[in-house]
Parts: structure tokens; sequence; C-alpha cells
């Protein structure tokens, strides 16, 4: 009985803690974590990705081709595409506990080896919080007509 009152208190302030954070802050944890990816696949910072990205991260790129964590970081290691411009904007976020969904959109412009390219991209993000941080699950793009 005692062992059951001590997991009941234990879940209880656990409970407690993750509904304790503030709203206002999770978003503005979540665009600056946004804006930190950006900055990394335009620099090709694979550390800040692999902090940020969760290990079971997809994406489905505007082409419906999925790729996974590994795949996403190999990319920006062999630096192609190059990206000149990767920055979010008119981002909306709807928080749902310890899950969070961004959406808003991407604006690219770079090259992949002596192809250019720019466009504007829709995007959703679905982000998960572990271990005291936010890390993006899965990611949709779809690519803007002009």
């Amino acid at each position: 009985m005692k062992l059951q009152t001590t997991l009941t208190t234990v879940l209880a302030l656990a409970t407690g803690a993750a509904e304790a954070r503030d709203p206002a802050q999770d978003e503005r944890e979540l665009l600056k974590v946004e804006a930190a990816l950006c900055r990394a696949f335009e620099t090709g910072d694979v550390a800040t990705l692999r902090k940020s990205l969760d290990a079971r991260f997809t994406l489905t790129d505007s082409k419906g081709t999925v790729t996974d964590l590994e795949q996403n970081l190999a990319e920006v290691a062999k630096k192609d595409p190059v990206y000149e411009v990767f920055r979010n904007h008119h981002q909306k976020i709807r928080l749902y506990g310890d899950a969070a969904v961004v959406t808003g959109i991407t604006t690219l412009k770079g090259h992949s080896g002596k192809t250019q390219f720019e466009g504007d991209f829709q995007f959703t993000d679905t982000w998960v919080y572990r271990d005291g941080q936010w890390k993006l699950a899965a990611s949709h793009a779809t690519r803007l007509s002009k």
C-alpha cells in the first residue's frame, strides 16, 4: 500500500510538472529552435541538427520523398544542396502538452551542384518535448506556386 501511495505521489508530481510549463515560454523556445535549425541547414551544422532532431525524425519533401534522420544529416554533411537562404516565417504554433505543431513558410535559395533553386514552401513541423527540450519529430514541405 505504501508503494502504491508513493507511485501515485510521484505520478502526480510528474504530471503537475509537465502542466506547469508556460505555454508562452514553449512558443518562444519552439521559435528559437526552429530558427536554429534553419541556420544549421544554411551553415551545414550537423551537430545542431543532431541535437534538435528526434532520433526517429522523418522529412517528407515537396516531391513526396520520405527521409530519416541519418539521410538528412548525411545530406547536410556533404553540403549538397548549399543554402544561401533558409528562413521560416509566418509561423503559427499549436501546443498539445508535450507535443506541438508549427506551420509556416520556409523561403529557400541555393544550389545543388550547378543547378540554382529558390522558392517558398508551406511546412508543417511536429515537435515533441523530451528530456527538457523540444525535438523535431517530423516535417513536411509543399512547394508554393509563384
